[in-house]
């Protein structure tokens, strides 16, 4: 699939509190891999190809604990009950 040239025709829906949820559980495994064995080093490394990208472990770690904190606000910022109220 090609990239999009314009966000034009691009639509979605809010998250549900089960796929934010599931984001968080995906986030904290990463979180958890990153961080076991001593893989969280001061070691920078790059990916292969054109793209020539280079990053460090501590930037991915602070990457995920950012993406962590914003969709546990998420997920704190849903109502936790919903009231309905009938007309007798």
């Amino acid at each position: 699939m090609s990239d999009l040239s314009n966000l034009n025709g691009v639509s979605g829906q809010e998250l549900s509190t089960d796929q934010i949820r599931g984001i968080l559980a995906q986030i904290d495994l990463d979180l958890m891999n990153l961080v076991r064995d001593g893989k969280l080093a001061a070691l920078k490394y790059a990916i292969g190809g054109t793209a020539g990208q280079s990053t460090d472990r501590s930037a991915n770690l602070q990457a995920l604990l950012a993406a962590r904190d914003y969709y546990q606000k998420q997920l704190d910022s849903r109502p936790v009950w919903t009231v309905s109220q009938a007309d007798i």
